[in-house]
């Protein structure tokens, strides 16, 4: 990382975060955190990295406007709504920031490759929340296959889980087509430090893509089992938020008190990078 590719980096970041909080898919906080990953994103791993984290908030951010009134009776299940704070830029971008933190002292291939499935994995969930909850056929919970209330957490449908494989591919092709977009010596990011094979296919279409889609899965299964979820007495409604859309306080009645929705996000992320990097590892 250069004083020149930090420069450039917080410029494109601020560009990015201001035009988001302008659309209003940020908070005053998100938008900070967006310039902050952004900054460490841009400037450590270079545009190839840029592209998947444009990506992701691009998408997202175009996804939580679709039929939004359709939507908007579920927005009492979630802990926030669709204007990210910064926590849910952390729980979203924080790992792959991490990730791109160390390829700037140690640029190694893997650790773009687990930055792409970390990547691969909030987008997949976040597409499989925002269209999966538009399903005609209810969820069913991913734990047991019992049929639950859209919106509960931990609750998967057939729609959702091809959208969640879509958004993850997507971040694969993405991927994928960067690496010969930015070759190295492109610009004055640093470039990635990998050079494609026949098998970068496999790789980028095939284990990036299933590693997003198992992060995605994860996402869920925290969420049926450990994620704290809790019960608005007064309006007789299951919320992952301490406070109900009401006003009302909360009691919670499963699940880890310290473990919230951005503290499951920022898990599953870490999950699919990990996935992505075994299969890097397991294709030699």
């Amino acid at each position: 990382m250069t004083l020149t590719s930090l420069g450039l980096g917080f410029v494109l970041a601020l560009i990015i975060a201001a035009l988001a909080y302008w659309r209003g898919a940020l908070a005053p906080s998100g938008a900070l955190g967006a310039l902050v990953v952004g900054t460490l994103v841009f400037a450590s791993g270079g545009l190839a990295w840029a592209v998947l984290l444009i990506a992701f908030f691009v998408t997202s951010s175009a996804l939580s406007h679709y039929k939004a009134r359709a939507k908007e009776p579920l927005a009492e299940k979630f802990q926030k709504g669709h204007r990210r704070d910064l926590g849910q830029v952390l729980a979203n971008g924080g790992w792959g920031a991490l990730l791109a933190l160390a390829y700037a002292f140690a640029p190694h291939p893997i650790l773009f490759v687990a930055f792409a499935g970390a990547m691969a994995t909030v987008n997949a969930d976040t597409w499989a929340t925002e269209l999966g909850v538009l399903s005609k056929t209810p969820p069913r919970l991913i734990t047991t296959g019992r049929v639950v209330p859209v919106g509960t957490s931990g609750g998967i449908t057939s729609l959702g889980t091809f959208v969640a494989f879509a958004g993850a591919l997507t971040i694969g092709i993405l991927a994928l087509l960067s690496s010969f977009v930015f070759p190295p010596s492109s610009f004055v990011f640093p470039p990635p430090s990998f050079v494609l094979r026949p098998s970068s296919s496999v790789l980028y279409l095939i284990i990036i893509p299933t590693a997003g889609l198992l992060g995605s899965l994860f996402d869920s299964f925290l969420g049926a089992t450990v994620q704290a979820i809790y019960y608005c007495d007064f309006d007789h409604k299951e919320t992952e938020a301490r406070v109900h859309r009401c006003g009302r306080a909360t009691r919670q009645i499963r699940g880890w008190r310290w473990l919230d929705n951005d503290g499951v996000n920022f898990a599953a992320s870490v999950f699919g990078s990990v996935m992505a990097a075994v299969g890097y590892v397991l294709m030699g």
